[in-house]
């Protein structure tokens, strides 16, 4: 609706405006230039007519017990006037405080333009609820928000599409997506800015399938909307996991020339690396004009998303090499994989060059180095990043508590836990995986079932599948397999494949073949092709005797075509990785390796060492029995030995579940060497130091 200025012009003091547009706020006069951007004042607001004034009544006489005489009612008067008139000092000092991004002080002195409401309001132009928009933006505050479109409902401020599209994407940006969305769909007009908003909004909550809805009708009525609404679109399939779409963009991106653009390429190799076309990733990355940090940042995630560890390390090194410039993100993936290849050096190397570039503070960076350091030995190391940050989120405190109970310190990890609440940090569903599994990897039954009963008692956290495997692991550590399997059965939700696992696990340490024949069925049932669930059911039979069922299992391998990848171990020694196979004689240093094998296993055996032939082998097959003095953890062991100095732990990665054998002589030549040793298997991190093992001889 809009009113003519004429209309205006011939209104009678006995006429009062009572329209509303669509956005709720007071109707208002069409944009001009002498007007645009400013609040209207009707020269008659202060007259209220009743219904009784519209029939021609005499108004109802003033009570005299007001007591207000005439010289003050003028003195009010005159206030009022005083007060409605512009404030440009406020104004300016909350536009000045918001350039320099002090956002909250701003918020704070536009209290006082809200009190002035009361008694009639300061004028306030468009360029100051502009800078208002702007901050509640940048403290994301939806009290804030509130206030603000209160303000401008209260006072009449006008909006042109411009304002109309800054309080739409300060609703989007604020999470108010449902106010958000009814705002847009009010709109008497909109351009290109309103669509992308509102669809941006949709991509960054998740309505990926909404936001394509709203695409196709964007497009049908501009045909156009320029390189955002591409990159956001792109967002979207790489949100779906879907590549189709996403092909369908970019090829209307290349007919409409912004292929080029900087965020639509990286929202394609993005979206490409998601959905597992590295390649199409890799060569929309090499057609690039120019490799900027994002780009580097983009196809580095994208090779690490899928375990190509090395190849993204590999790009990492080249993305150094040509002079772009790094950041915190940078980083922080650079230190995840390092996780994943347990390389040492590097990871030192993206923390010298995280202080170095100035991102010594960054909470995701400095979290990953937590999250390095706790699983790969160095505890004290992660403890010592851990107090340095500035600042710390539920990451952060999660990170350190798995990191503790990683290691079998599960005493530290509930300290950690205890002290994150008293500091009014509230955990969440993986703070309570990370100190219930410490509980289960230490043995801490009773702090584990407290901690687990208090999730939803004092939390209001409900145990999910993966809290419940880890108290069938506590019970089955404990040899309470019949207490697990009734726990399993109490779920309020259908058994996951982890539960079983863990009872599986139980039934292979405790050699319970009963309940353990029927935790692996149900396991056959859920994951026919996994080969674990079979080799672990195989020793069971093995070491319990029952040669003809371990036959059978042996048949049903060969039916299903199920074969065991061979073992393999690797190790890091200065940069450089080395890779171990049993038996692996291919090395140049294969003679001094085997001399130095030999030479640990006579060592240990003056420790009370002695190879067992019938060791319960998890991951294991028969070949690999008939080498069991060589196996891949014990060459990778002894290479480690020989090729550092005295006092360095050695950080080994096995592909599968290490078998009994090597983890009692690992134990062992940790005792006899004064190393310490960490390894990473198929099932857990165990961490070898002064003939014992984190994880309680309990894998």
């Amino acid at each position: 609706m809009e009113v003519p200025l004429s209309r205006f012009q011939s209104l009678a003091s006995d006429e009062t405006l009572s329209c509303s547009n669509s956005w709720g706020f007071p109707f208002s006069l069409p944009d001009s230039g002498l007007f645009k951007g400013r609040k209207r004042r009707n020269p008659f607001s202060r007259i209220r007519c009743s219904s009784a004034m519209e029939q021609g009544l005499k108004p109802r006489p003033k009570l005299k017990r007001l007591g207000i005489d005439v010289g003050e009612r003028k003195d009010a008067v005159l206030e009022e006037t005083q007060m409605r008139k512009p404030n440009p000092g406020i104004c300016n000092q909350i536009e000045k405080l918001v350039l320099y991004k002090r956002y909250r002080e701003a918020l704070e002195l536009f209290e006082i333009l809200e009190f002035g409401v009361v008694g009639g309001g300061f004028e306030v132009g468009g360029s100051t609820f502009d800078a208002l928009v702007s901050a509640c933006i940048g403290l994301k505050s939806i009290r804030g928000v509130k206030r603000v479109c209160n303000y401008m409902a209260k006072n009449g401020f006008e909006l042109d599409l411009y304002m109309r599209n800054r309080i739409l994407l300060m609703h989007v940006r604020c999470g108010m997506m449902l106010d958000a969305r009814k705002m847009f769909d009010g709109m008497p007009e909109r351009n290109l800015v309103s669509w992308n908003t509102i669809i941006a909004g949709l991509v960054d909550c998740g309505e990926f399938v909404e936001a394509f809805r709203l695409f196709l009708i964007m497009w049908e009525e501009f045909s156009d909307g320029g390189s955002r609404i591409f990159a956001t679109m792109i967002r979207a399939s790489a949100g779906l996991g879907l590549v189709f779409p996403g092909r369908q963009i970019h090829s209307c991106a290349l007919k409409m020339g912004v292929d080029q653009d900087v965020f639509v390429s990286c929202a394609l190799i993005d979206m490409y690396g998601k959905c597992g076309r590295l390649e199409d990733a890799q060569f929309v990355f090499d057609e690039l004009p120019e490799k900027t940090t994002v780009g580097w940042n983009t196809i580095i995630a994208g090779y690490a998303l899928h375990g190509y560890s090395e190849e993204a390390l590999s790009l990492y090194c080249e993305m150094r090499d040509s002079g772009v410039k790094m950041d915190h993100f940078t980083f922080s993936i650079i230190i995840r994989i390092c996780a994943r290849l347990a390389s040492l050096e590097h990871a030192k190397q993206a923390h010298a060059g995280l202080v170095r570039h100035g991102y010594g503070l960054d909470i995701v960076a400095n979290t990953a180095l937590v999250d390095f350091y706790s699983k790969w030995g160095r505890i004290e190391d992660a403890r010592h990043v851990f107090d340095k940050m500035a600042s710390k989120n539920i990451l952060s405190w999660n990170a350190l508590i798995a990191g503790y109970g990683n290691h079998g310190r599960g005493n530290e990890a509930i300290e950690m836990f205890e002290k994150m609440l008293k500091e009014g940090m509230n955990p969440n569903h993986v703070t309570f995986l990370a100190v219930l599994s410490a509980c289960s990897y230490s043995g801490l039954s009773e702090r584990g079932w407290n901690i687990f009963e208090s999730m939803g008692r004092d939390h209001k956290i409900k145990p999910r599948a993966m809290h419940y495997a880890c108290m069938i692991e506590l019970l089955g550590r404990e040899g309470l397999l019949d207490e697990a399997y009734s726990l399993i059965r109490a779920a309020p939700f259908k058994p996951t494949a982890n539960m079983w696992a863990a009872l599986l696990t139980a039934c292979r340490i405790h050699e319970d073949l009963e309940i353990g024949k029927l935790a692996a069925e149900k396991l056959y049932g859920m994951e026919p092709e996994k080969l674990s669930n079979y080799i672990v059911l195989l020793n069971i039979y093995n070491s319990s005797g029952k040669l003809k069922e371990a036959a059978g299992v042996v048949q049903t391998l060969r039916r299903k075509g199920l074969r065991m990848l061979p073992v393999c171990s690797w190790i890091e020694v200065k940069k450089r990785a080395r890779v171990f196979y049993s038996g692996d004689k291919t090395h140049t240093e294969t003679e001094e390796i085997y001399r130095k094998v030999d030479e640990l296993m006579a060592e240990i055996s003056k420790h009370g060492y002695i190879p067992k032939q019938k060791s319960l082998l998890p991951d294991v097959d028969e070949h690999e029995e008939r080498i069991l003095t060589y196996h891949s953890e014990k060459l990778a062991v002894a290479y480690g030995l020989i090729s550092t100095s005295d006092g360095t732990s050695l950080q080994i990665v096995q592909s599968h579940r290490v078998c009994a054998a090597c983890h009692s002589a690992i134990k062992l030549i940790t005792m006899v060497s004064g190393r310490e040793i960490v390894l990473r298997d198929g099932s857990r991190f165990h961490h070898f130091k002064d003939g014992s093992c984190s994880c309680g001889d309990y894998w």
